[in-house]
């Protein structure tokens, strides 16, 4: 079965006359239980719960290993390093690596004594760091600057050196990209992102390769307390079924776009691993079946920036990415990424892509 099929169908229960294709969220914190709670499928509310289970069993075709959800992409990220990492051990990340996550990594676990050593992603840094460490984190592409590793030859010299191996995935989803089978040990995104696609959710899981692993993972939920809402992955399930129309159509608008802005004479520095003159390219390529919604590019200042947003009428200026709708944000707002102050992350949504082109041409003779 094609991605494209599976992802309208994953998850579904079997059909039955009279009953609805995806059935409703179960809101329940206990549940109807006799005798041993082995014997119950479900016992309460903080272990398990049906809609979870569906849309995990979803998550679970697309990745291709089981998986776990979670509140948020962030939570998702805090259990794989929860799990995995204790006082003395050593983790592996980009430099360049989402902010929040790097956040955790050296001001919460590296003051519980878990040891960060970061290294660019481009060429073979992080390689180079793996002698001693237990976890090798990957984000591919990067957020916000786009760089790309080849996931497949870090995970196996990775493996070599006994260190396990993540990769925030969130950038492209599985659908895009598919680290267990590129070797990695979790996969993990934020669902928040292109996987539900409608800014409407706040989402997230990890995925393994291993049962074991994700039983670890599943433990660190329940004791932890960290767990989803049935109403949040209700939605998260029915918008999976939309992925790969919307992001085939994002994709392809999104190299298009791209390509207008690396001729524009008032951009700059445009990063998009679906160009071919990107030094990403050759190796997304090989590793990746689209390249993504996102898009960044450098205007030259703050003020151009934000008289590009003024001007542009198809462009939502906001945080995030990955959804329906077209948006953008200057990301030195936030202070947290090494980047220009005319540093622009793009997110292509599914509007016509001639409309926004039109519009963005529109915008830029404003800057």
């Amino acid at each position: 079965m094609n991605d494209a099929t599976r992802v309208v169908r994953a998850g579904l229960p079997r059909a039955k006359n009279g009953e609805p294709f995806l059935s409703g969220p179960v809101f329940a914190a206990p549940y109807h239980l006799a005798g041993a709670p082995a014997d119950s499928p479900f016992t309460y509310g903080r272990f398990h719960n049906p809609t979870w289970t569906q849309y995990e069993a979803a998550l679970s075709e697309l990745e291709g290993g089981p998986c776990v959800l979670f509140p948020s992409g962030m939570a998702a990220s805090a259990a794989v390093f929860g799990t995995v990492l204790r006082p003395g051990q050593r983790v592996v990340m980009p430099e360049e690596s989402y902010y929040t996550t790097r956040l955790i990594a050296q001001q919460y676990f590296g003051a519980m004594g878990v040891e960060v050593v970061t290294a660019r992603t481009v060429g073979n840094a992080l390689e180079e760091k793996l002698p001693g460490a237990t976890l090798l984190w990957l984000e591919s592409p990067t957020n916000p600057g786009l760089d790309v590793c080849d996931i497949q030859r870090l995970a196996n010299a990775a493996h070599a050196a006994g260190v396990l191996v993540a990769v925030d995935n969130t950038t492209p989803t599985a659908l895009c990209q598919k680290p267990l089978a590129l070797g990695a040990d979790f996969s993990l995104a934020s669902d928040t992102k292109a996987m539900t696609g409608h800014a409407d959710v706040l989402m997230g899981h990890v995925a393994t390769r291993d049962v074991a692993l994700a039983d670890k993972i599943r433990l660190w939920r329940t004791q932890m307390g960290n767990i989803p809402g049935p109403m949040e992955a209700w939605l998260a399930h029915r918008s999976l079924g939309t992925l790969h129309v919307r992001l085939e159509r994002q994709c392809a608008s999104a190299l298009k776009i791209a390509q207008f802005f690396a001729a524009h004479d008032k951009v700059s520095n445009v990063r998009y691993p679906g160009l071919p003159s990107d030094p990403s390219h050759e190796v997304a390529r090989k590793q990746m079946l689209w390249f993504g919604p996102v898009i960044s590019f450098e205007l030259r200042d703050q003020a151009a920036v934000e008289r590009f947003f003024a001007a542009a009428t198809l462009v939502h200026e906001a945080t995030s990415f990955g959804g329906i709708h077209t948006s953008a944000e200057r990301r030195a707002r936030w202070g947290a990424d090494a980047v220009s102050e005319g540093f622009v992350r793009f997110s292509v949504g599914v509007e016509d892509v001639n409309d926004l082109v039109a519009d963005l041409h529109h915008a830029l003779s404003h800057a």
